[in-house]
């Protein structure tokens, strides 16, 4: 595979795809073959510094502390602040939220195993728990910027499945700029992949409401 056949495949995406009154998205989907999930050392999840962000407009971050005087400070740069006494306040539907709503999830040492009782059993298998960071303001701002510009794919979602699936931009993006993300997360999973590209089984792009187009059925480098 090589990127005039991730830029071809994105034209055919855009002509085959009706106009739309809110701007799409750009979806990549990976389809896996040749592994069993079941083994740790087979299941996907790697960051991906992309050379395009993908357009979403903010990172949220939630931050879980002891300290009330960081929590006041944390405040400044983070969507939510929990505090470590009403961690166990949270119910299973809230705490399932989270991993869904945050893209970064940060805690505090002495919080951190209060949130690793309370909620990791709804964060771990989705890859979510906390970064754990001191009680300071450049530590927020820090771990947001590792982050922006950067992806996560993972196949944890409860149970490891045989695809991953991300964005790679909106449809306002040239589509060498989209082309250019997909050969990141490409050339990223083959690293992390055993069997190279030979246990990638496709490549799969759509717009948010647009069909699904395969770049190729079996890739080869």
């Amino acid at each position: 595979m090589d990127k005039q056949q991730i830029v071809n495949a994105l034209a055919q995406m855009r002509s085959g795809s009706k106009t739309r009154k809110f701007k799409q998205s750009v979806e990549l989907y990976v389809n896996f073959q040749g592994l069993d999930f079941s083994k740790n050392e087979n299941k996907i999840d790697v960051n991906v510094a992309l050379p395009h962000s993908t357009g979403k407009s903010e990172t949220k971050v939630i931050v879980f502390t002891k300290d009330t005087d960081f929590a006041a400070k944390a405040k400044t740069k983070a969507h939510r602040v929990v505090l470590e006494s009403e961690i166990s306040k949270l119910d299973k539907k809230e705490a399932g939220k989270i991993g869904d709503e945050y893209d970064v999830i940060l805690a505090e040492g002495p919080a951190m195993l209060t949130v690793g009782r309370v909620l990791g059993p709804s964060l771990a298998p989705k890859g979510k728990m906390p970064k754990l960071i001191p009680p300071s303001v450049e530590a927020i701002e820090n771990a947001l910027k590792s982050v922006k510009g950067s992806i996560r794919i993972s196949n944890k979602k409860g149970k490891n499945m045989p695809m991953v699936h991300t964005l790679i931009g909106n449809e306002e993006f040239k589509n060498e700029d989209l082309a250019d993300n997909v050969w990141a997360i490409y050339q990223t999973l083959l690293n992390a992949l055993p069997g190279k590209q030979q246990n990638i089984k496709s490549l799969i792009i759509k717009l948010t409401m647009g069909p699904p187009v395969k770049i190729t059925d079996e890739v080869k480098q």
